[in-house]
């Protein structure tokens, strides 16, 4: 069922560049920056709270249609993402549990970097060259796992289990073992045009990941590990092509 959901949405950018409507042929790129909370789904069940972390890089447009009120276009990027997970320590009584050697609430989180690769369907209704416009973005998403690097207070040999709610701790001494993410990204935003300036975005993003970061199966210790993104970010493109339009 993911494959078949990944194929359809890998297919959408190339839909959307058929031509049915008016032709269009504007291609923009620019940079994009902004921030990003995760976690993982573990199965069986790791309480977290989000991971914050940096997300930006590069932008790329290209506008192929407006079909009646829907401007059509393909828009990818290639950004850095530091995600990850961050651990909600508690006892039964969801109180913080405490190290017995440091005498301090337990933390624990783990960041992971990756170059992040989506490529969408980009559909705007409102204002085409000046003004405001409403998007939808919806495609898949491909990572590349870079580096990795974990954040905690206690030393593991020492770490309260007895006090936990829960005692699921194999993820705190696995590494990444797969090293290519992929899934399904959705984003809703705002675009303000300026002619011969360029294109201001603001963006929310989801992200589900449909692959795991553990090893699945029956002999895994995970069922899944897969990421689930929000972020927020803004983006700047400046034209390299632009359609000469009868109604300008």
């Amino acid at each position: 069922m993911k494959r078949a959901l990944l194929y359809i949405l890998f297919l959408l950018p190339v839909a959307v560049n058929a031509q049915i409507g008016e032709h269009r042929n504007d291609f923009s790129i620019g940079v994009n920056g902004g921030y990003a909370l995760s976690n993982i789904s573990f199965t069986p069940e790791v309480p977290q709270k989000m991971h914050g972390g940096i997300t930006g890089g590069l932008s790329f447009r290209y506008v192929c249609e407006k079909y009646f009120k829907t401007i059509a276009s393909v828009y990818a990027e290639v950004n850095y993402a530091s995600i990850g997970w961050k651990e909600n320590i508690l006892t039964r009584e969801d109180q913080p549990v405490i190290n017995a050697a440091t005498g301090v609430a337990e933390k624990y989180s783990r960041t992971i970097n990756y170059i992040q690769i989506p490529v969408m369907a980009h559909l705007a209704w409102g204002k085409e060259d000046r003004g405001f416009n409403f998007f939808l973005n919806l495609g898949p998403q491909f990572g590349m796992y870079l580096s990795e690097s974990t954040s905690m207070n206690f030393d593991l040999a020492q770490r309260n289990i007895a006090d936990r709610a829960t005692s699921v701790v194999a993820q705190d001494t696995m590494a990444v073992e797969n090293k290519f993410d992929y899934g399904i990204a959705l984003g809703i935003g705002t675009e303000y045009s300026i002619p011969r300036a360029g294109h201001i975005l603001l963006e929310a993003r989801y992200y589900y990941g449909l692959g795991n970061i553990y090893g699945d199966t029956k002999k895994d210790y995970f069922g899944s590990s897969n990421f689930g993104n929000i972020l927020v970010k803004l983006t700047y493109l400046f034209d390299i092509t632009r359609t000469k339009k009868n109604n300008h």
